[in-house]
């Protein structure tokens, strides 16, 4: 199954660390994140979830759920989470799916064949509160996520959902944001009030519309 973005999330049942787990009823009506690892006591994998870990509360400001998926069983994941724990310094306290029929990861295309016919590549997803995927990314198993540019990505959907714009390049929180063209200069003007800056009229900015 090849997920694209704009289409359902497909729910599904698993085991975890945190024992049984139906994706809907976890997620409820949060935002989500999705994102799968080769494989438990890998060092990579570690760092990333530890760093995870410690973004608890900026996921929690964002209202987003956070869970993880390995083709390794449960008491692997279990006993990896204490590794993770003692040597990245946090609490692991969101699931990790436990995937080894790769069910999951079929289900959600984790695997690449030619990069690996077994192990799942580091894929990741941004399910909104719709179960709508919004976000694919896919980094090779040898490259660590960056997860301040999921926070990043995070927080454009969520403002893009809340305002009529769009986020330019390299955008952060608090940066002035674009003006979609459909959006007639005129229009602009009465729905954005603290000002349009027109580049050119296709390109124009005005301060974030929430700071």
């Amino acid at each position: 199954m090849s997920i694209k973005l704009g289409d359902t999330a497909p729910n599904f049942q698993a085991d975890s660390s945190a024992g049984k787990i139906d994706f809907y009823n976890y997620l409820g009506d949060s935002w989500g994140i999705l994102f799968s690892h080769p494989a438990d006591y890998t060092p990579v994998c570690t760092t990333e979830l530890g760093y995870t870990s410690k973004l608890k509360s900026e996921f929690d400001q964002r209202d987003t759920k956070v869970i993880a998926l390995s083709v390794d069983g449960v008491e692997d994941h279990k006993n990896w989470i204490k590794d993770i724990n003692e040597t990245q310094n946090t609490d692991v306290q969101f699931p990790i799916i436990a995937d080894k029929n790769r069910k999951v990861s079929e289900l959600y295309d984790f695997i690449h064949p030619n990069a690996s016919l077994t192990a799942t590549v580091r894929s990741l997803l941004i399910i909104d509160p719709a179960k709508k995927v919004r976000l694919i990314i896919t980094y090779p198993a040898s490259t660590g996520r960056n997860f301040n540019e999921i926070l990043r990505v995070l927080d454009s959907l969520q403002l893009v959902d809340s305002h009529k714009i769009a986020t330019p390049a390299n955008w952060n929180d608090g940066d002035d944001v674009i003006i979609p063209p459909s959006i007639s200069t005129e229009d602009a003007r009465i729905i954005f009030p603290k000002g349009v800056n027109e580049i050119k009229p296709y390109l124009r900015y005005t301060p974030q519309p929430n700071k």
